[in-house]
């Protein structure tokens, strides 16, 4: 019997509680018992998440270069450091974007 828990300890020890014949089970042979345990990890079940990080990513990386556009257009002078900041963070948006968007080795057909 497979029993489904989340990535914490927590919710080890409450399935572990709450289940008899789990119990059981960990009293005759606890590394068999602990085999039957599926581990659910949020980043793998929700897909809300990679959408959530990818969007504000990519607001990030828009708004940036936007505002360095309309810096560079205006007649305004400002410091050169600003500019440089501001593209600073847009690359390293757009690393952690390319990132979370090639597959992960563990993915990849072998």
């Amino acid at each position: 019997m497979k029993t489904t828990i989340d990535n914490t300890f927590d919710d080890f020890k409450t399935a572990l509680n709450n289940n008899p014949t789990l119990q059981q089970e960990f009293k005759e042979d606890p590394v068999r018992a602990a085999e039957n345990f599926v581990i659910t990890n949020p980043k793998e079940t929700d897909p809300w998440i990679y959408r959530i990080i990818v969007l504000a990513l990519g607001l990030a990386i828009l708004s940036i270069i936007i505002g360095l556009v309309i810096i560079t257009m205006s007649k305004v002078t400002f410091d050169q450091q600003l500019i440089t900041i501001f593209t600073a963070i847009s690359s390293g948006a757009i690393g952690a974007l390319a990132g979370l968007l090639a597959p992960s080795p563990n993915n990849v057909n072998k």
